[in-house]
């Protein structure tokens, strides 16, 4: 990278730190670009020629935050530590990454954001589990009987149930419980 493109990279991930604070403070609704650029000291009209839109900042939040977690799950995978706990850390997550965005006040409520957030994550989230799951059958953890395909539909049906969770403000207890019902179906013993 040349001088000019670190600089519009650094610019680029302060406006991604300062959107990702903001919406968890005060939820995506009630924040500006104007105060997205405000907090990460660039000006709304490099904040516009970045992104395009407060969408386009949401998308790129929702791709850092889904990249990161898959470079926390593949040095995961080469841990030296047994299938379930490895597959326990990455829902947990995933799970985490989810409510970094939909945790926010009014997030859960807002359609677009949910929209966009899935839009990025889903396809991220799915290499992420397919290579844990392909893992656990070669590891001899999971029952090579059951699909792939069912699998991913079955973590897909989750995601729809995290949603109202985090409306009811008992999001981590749920996802706690569910990692238990998952593991105990997946592998056979809790």
């Amino acid at each position: 990278m040349n001088k000019f493109e670190l600089r519009t990279q650094k610019k680029k991930d302060a406006i991604v730190n300062a959107a990702l604070e903001l919406f968890k403070e005060k939820g995506f609704i009630h924040v500006s670009i104007k105060d997205i650029a405000a907090k990460s000291g660039v000006s709304s009209v490099s904040l516009y020629n970045y992104f395009g839109s407060k969408e386009g900042v949401v998308k790129e939040c929702a791709n850092f935050l889904a990249l990161k977690t898959v470079c926390m799950a593949k040095e995961l995978m080469t841990q030296n530590m047994d299938f379930k706990d490895k597959l326990l850390k990455v829902f947990e997550m995933c799970a985490e990454q989810d409510y970094q965005l939909l945790g926010s006040p009014g997030a859960v409520e807002d359609r677009v954001l949910q929209s966009l957030y899935s839009e990025k994550t889903n396809q991220i989230r799915e290499e992420i589990i397919r290579e844990f799951i392909e893992l656990g059958k070669r590891e001899g953890a999971i029952d090579p009987s059951v699909s792939l395909e069912t699998i991913l539909e079955l973590l897909n049906a989750i995601g729809t149930l995290q949603v109202s969770w985090a409306r009811s403000g008992k999001y981590q207890d749920k996802m706690a419980e569910l990692n238990q019902l998952l593991l105990f179906g997946l592998i056979g013993h809790p």
